[in-house]
């Protein structure tokens, strides 16, 4: 799935509106992320399928890229929830892209867990140092997903 198989009109729109505000304007620059920062640091645009809606969904998330696989934390801030992506990547992991930059790049998701998922943690925390106070500030474990390119 890419965006170039996706008709816009098809996607449903973020409920919060800074997200549709930062989806807007990458939109406006031509499908380029680097116009759309969080804290000042670089973010790439998730697309996914909707859990029940089954349509296609997008949220900007920090950019945390290794070896051409990128971290999706899901921690909404430090919220006693998850956000709504969470059921929509657990029910269609293999419909899933990530838009960084310019360039869309097919994506698979698998939920991390043990020494893996510590790792990757790490990454993330040192790509956007904000997530250790998240996680801090909820009961639950903040669940973080990998995305490999298919």
């Amino acid at each position: 799935m890419t965006d170039t198989d996706i008709d816009r009109q098809d996607y449903i729109p973020p409920a919060e509106g800074w997200v549709r505000k930062q989806l807007d304007a990458i939109d406006e620059a031509g499908g380029d992320t680097s116009v759309a920062q969080i804290q000042g640091r670089p973010v790439v645009v998730v697309t996914m399928i909707g859990a029940q809606s089954g349509r296609p969904r997008r949220v900007p998330l920090m950019r945390v890229e290794h070896d051409g696989c990128y971290l999706a934390v899901a921690s909404k801030g430090g919220a006693p929830r998850h956000p709504q992506w969470v059921a929509n990547i657990r029910t269609h992991p293999d419909q899933v892209s990530v838009l960084d930059g310019t360039t869309e790049t097919p994506m698979t998701s698998r939920e991390l867990s043990g020494e893996e998922r510590e790792l990757w943690w790490d990454r993330g925390v040192e790509a956007f140092p904000p997530y250790a106070d998240y996680q801090k500030k909820t009961d639950r474990i903040i669940p973080i997903f990998l995305l490999e390119p298919r």
